[in-house]
């Protein structure tokens, strides 16, 4: 679309590590789409330069684009832990962060996050949720204790390629999660939340103090 192509001409630059990223993800991975790419990216960078957190949970490495931007924008004393389940993209993450800046910053963990998060003796100051969706709620609830008050939570997918619109679309198990979570953050008195209409949808949470 014209516009998308505008908005990328506009902003920051992607930096050619994750040009590199990108295009491989797309060269060497089933879904590729999954990756968070050049607008995403910046505003996952920007968001953590504002928010200034020292430890950032995310849910859902994929091939480490978005990590690398929380990387990124993080503070020179803060560290990113970063929790994948598919144990064949292990080998491929460790030579991709390694490969940077922020390799003794960046802790990845190869498991199910319900199991590895509740091992991690840690207060969040941000969260990224990306892993599958039919679990969004539990690692929300999982994650809202263990964060600190004024902290924030990012949900990615929650507008679902706009399936949450389409009652013919949204019966599958993936899409009727999705409507669950959305619902479950509107009702939560412990949080105020907005959802950015940006590529697929992206959920900001804010803990409140």
């Amino acid at each position: 679309m014209e516009i998308d192509d505008y908005i990328l001409e506009h902003i920051e630059a992607e930096p050619e590590h994750l040009q590199r990223l990108y295009r491989n993800t797309y060269l060497r991975h089933l879904y590729p789409r999954m990756c968070s790419g050049h607008l995403q990216g910046r505003l996952l960078k920007m968001l953590t330069q504002m928010i200034q957190p020292k430890r950032i949970i995310e849910l859902g490495t994929f091939t480490g684009y978005s990590a690398l931007c929380f990387a990124e924008g993080m503070p020179d004393d803060a560290v990113l832990h970063t929790v994948e389940i598919d144990d064949e993209m292990a080998d491929e993450l460790r030579s991709t962060f390694d490969s940077t800046p922020w390799a003794d910053r960046i802790h990845l963990h190869i498991g199910d996050a319900l199991e590895v998060v509740p091992t991690l003796d840690e207060q969040w100051d941000l969260a990224f949720i990306d892993a599958n969706k039919r679990n969004y709620i539990e690692y929300y609830e999982m994650l809202v204790p263990r964060m600190r008050p004024g902290g924030y939570i990012i949900a990615d997918n929650t507008l679902w390629s706009d399936k949450v619109l389409d009652p013919a679309a949204n019966h599958d198990p993936q899409t009727r999660a999705v409507l669950a979570f959305n619902d479950h953050i509107v009702r939560d008195p412990r949080v105020s939340a907005v959802i950015l209409p940006l590529r697929d949808g992206m959920t900001l949470i804010r803990i409140q103090p």
